[in-house]
C-alpha cells in the first residue's frame, strides 16, 4: 500500500477504463475528493477520456459533486447506476444523448460486485422482470446511444430469470475513515458500508487497483482486527484527506455512525403539510411486529411520524443501504439512519429483500396508469433513474406506492380535521400512460402482493380489473378534486369511506392506541 496525494492519484485513471465507486446518495461514504480530482485533471489536461463510471447508488449533492463532477462531454463515455437524482448534470448529457446511460437495479448493481469478486460470469435474478429494465422493454437503457445489452432473458427450470453480466473494473474509488499503515481500512465514522469489501475483491479479480479515501492514517497494528472493514491485502494506495465530511452537509453525527442513540424527542417534527398527512397515512398501514423499508423522498416521513406517535419501537424499519432498526434520516442525508440496531453490507440487505423478508414497504410514485402500473424512473425527459425501488417493489409482501396526488405548485390547508385545496399542482399523476414501467402491477398482483397508492386526498388499491378508489379525504369533493384530475376513471369501491379525521388536525393522532388495537385484534 502507497500514501499518494490527490494529484498523484488523478494521473492513476486513464483513458477508457471502468471505475468504479463506492458510496450512497449524498455523500455517505462517497470518495468526493478522488471524483473531484478526476475532473481537474480532465479540466487541465483533458484527459482521462471515455471513462465508464459504476456504482449502484446514486452519488451526488443535486448541484455540482459527486457523480457531477463527471458531467463532461469528453470525460464520461458511459455511466451505469442506480440513480440518476443526485447527479442531475449527469442526467442532463443522457437526455441529450451525449453520454450512455443504463440505471439498472440499485441491489443487482451492489450484488453484481459479489459476483465478480468469485468469477463468475453474471448475476441471475428475477428481479427486473416486466419492467423498463426487461430487455424485452428497454434494458434500463437511458439514452439512446445505448447499444449494448447489459441484461438478457433466461429460462431455467421453466422460469423466466434476468441474467445481468459481470464487467471488467479497471479502478475502484472506495472510502473509509482510518487507514493504518499496512491498508488495512475501518470505517467507524462512515453512516454506511455499502460494498466496500465486495468491491475491493472484485477489482482485485479483474487486475485493477484499489485506491481508498480516507480521513487518517493509524500506526500498523493498532486497529482493531474486527473494525477492519477492506484487509490491507486488497488496497493498493491510500488519499488522506482530514476535512472529509460524513455526508455532504453533515461533518460527524455519532447517531448515523453507530456510536450513539440519541432521543427521538429531539427528531424533527413535520409540519402539518402534504408531505405529513401522506406520512400519516402511510402510517396507518404499520401493524406491530412488521419488518419495513421506506424509501426517499416523501417516504421518509413514515418514520419521524412514527417517532412523534411514540411508536418507533413497534415495528423495524430498514433502508436498501444496509441499516435495521431506527428512524431513517431525510433530505440529503436520506440514506443514514439514527438509533439503527444492525448494519450489514448493502449486498446482504438485497439478499434478505429479494428473499421476501419486507412485510410492507413504502415507496414514492410520479405517475399511476389504470392498472396501477408505477412509474418513478423518467418523467418528461428528466431521468431519475430506480435505486432500489424494483428489488423493493418487486419482493415486499405488501407495498404502498405514496405521493402527491398532483405536482407542481400544489397548496393544500386544514381546517376542522378537513383538507382544504388552496392551489392545485399543475402536472397530473394519475395518467393513461405511464411514461416509463417501474412496477409491473399485473406482476405484482400475480405474486400475491396487497398493493395501495396513498395520497393527500384519496386512496387507491390495485385489483385485478384496475385502481380501485377506497377512500377520500374529509373536506374533499370526489368529483372536482379527484375524478376530474384523472385521466382515467378509477374504479370506485363499494365501501368508499373517508379517510381518519386524526390525519387532518395538527396534534399527535394517538397512532400508539390505533396499533395496540391491531396487535390485539391480531391475537384475537
Amino acid at each position: 500500500m502507497q500514501v499518494i496525494d490527490l494529484e498523484e492519484f488523478s494521473q492513476i485513471v486513464r483513458d477508457g477504463q471502468t471505475v468504479l465507486i463506492g458510496g450512497s446518495g449524498s455523500g455517505h461514504a462517497v470518495p468526493d475528493a478522488l471524483m473531484k480530482a478526476i475532473q481537474e485533471r480532465y479540466l487541465a489536461e483533458a484527459h482521462p477520456r471515455g471513462i465508464t463510471s459504476i456504482h449502484p447508488v446514486g452519488l451526488g449533492d443535486q448541484r455540482e459533486l459527486g457523480a457531477n463532477h463527471f458531467a463532461h462531454e469528453g470525460l464520461l463515455k458511459r455511466i451505469v447506476c442506480g440513480t440518476l437524482s443526485d447527479a442531475p448534470s449527469v442526467a442532463a448529457l443522457a437526455a441529450q444523448d451525449l453520454v450512455e446511460a443504463y440505471t439498472l437495479p440499485q441491489g443487482v448493481l451492489s450484488q453484481l460486485t459479489r459476483e465478480i469478486a468469485g468469477g463468475r460470469p453474471g448475476l441471475i435474478t428475477h428481479v427486473g422482470l416486466h419492467t423498463f429494465v426487461d430487455p424485452r422493454l428497454e434494458g434500463g437503457r437511458q439514452s439512446c446511444r445505448d447499444s449494448e445489452s447489459l441484461v438478457e432473458v433466461l429460462e431455467l427450470d421453466g422460469r423466466e430469470w434476468l441474467y445481468y453480466r459481470a464487467f471488467h473494473i479497471d479502478v475502484a474509488l472506495l472510502r473509509g475513515t482510518t487507514a493504518d499503515e499496512n491498508g488495512n481500512i475501518s470505517m467507524e465514522d462512515e453512516a454506511i458500508w455499502g460494498e466496500m469489501l465486495s468491491m475491493a475483491q472484485a477489482t482485485k479479480k479483474c487486475g485493477g487497483k484499489v485506491i481508498v479515501q480516507v480521513k487518517q492514517i493509524a500506526k500498523a497494528g493498532t486497529l482493531a482486527a474486527k473494525t477492519v472493514k477492506i484487509p490491507g491485502i486488497l488496497v493498493d494506495y491510500v488519499v488522506v484527506v482530514p476535512d472529509q465530511m460524513q455526508t455532504f452537509q453533515t461533518m460527524y453525527n455519532p447517531s448515523y455512525a453507530g456510536a450513539l442513540k440519541v432521543s427521538t424527542s429531539g427528531f424533527p417534527r413535520l409540519a402539518l403539510d402534504a408531505r405529513k398527512i401522506v406520512a400519516r397515512r402511510c402510517a396507518m398501514e404499520i401493524v406491530p411486529g412488521l419488518i419495513c423499508n421506506i424509501g426517499s423522498g416523501i417516504c421518509t416521513g413514515v418514520g419521524l411520524v412514527a417517532a412523534e406517535e411514540g411508536v418507533i419501537d413497534q415495528f423495524t424499519l430498514t433502508n436498501e443501504q444496509g441499516l435495521i432498526g431506527g428512524a431513517p434520516a431525510f433530505g440529503l442525508d436520506a440514506g443514514a439512519a439514527w438509533n439503527y440496531d444492525a448494519i450489514v453490507d448493502q449486498p446482504y440487505q438485497f439478499d434478505f429483500y429479494d428473499g421476501g423478508g419486507l412485510d410492507l414497504a413504502f415507496l414514492s410514485f410520479v405517475e399511476i396508469d389504470p392498472a396501477g402500473n408505477v412509474n418513478i424512473s423518467r418523467f418528461k425527459n428528466r431521468i431519475i433513474g430506480i435505486g432500489g425501488f424494483i428489488n423493493i417493489s418487486q419482493n415486499a409482501k405488501s407495498m404502498v406506492f405514496a405521493g402527491t396526488f398532483t405536482a407542481g405548485g400544489l397548496d393544500i390547508s386544514t381546517i376542522d380535521g378537513e383538507l382544504r385545496i388552496e392551489n392545485e399542482g399543475r402536472f397530473r399523476r394519475f395518467v393513461e400512460t405511464v411514461e416509463q414501467l417501474t412496477y409491473n402491477a399485473e406482476y405484482g398482483l400475480s405474486r400475491e402482493q396487497e398493493v395501495t397508492y396513498i395520497t393527500e386526498r384519496a386512496v387507491f388499491r390495485a385489483t385485478p380489473s384496475g385502481l380501485e378508489l377506497v377512500e377520500y379525504a374529509p373536506g374533499i369533493d370526489i368529483e372536482r378534486d379527484i375524478l376530474a384530475l384523472m385521466d382515467f376513471q378509477p374504479l370506485i369501491s363499494k365501501e368508499l369511506k373517508e379517510m381518519d379525521r386524526r390525519i387532518f388536525i395538527d396534534k399527535p393522532m394517538g397512532l400508539d392506541q390505533s396499533l395496540l388495537d391491531k396487535y390485539t385484534g391480531a391475537k384475537q
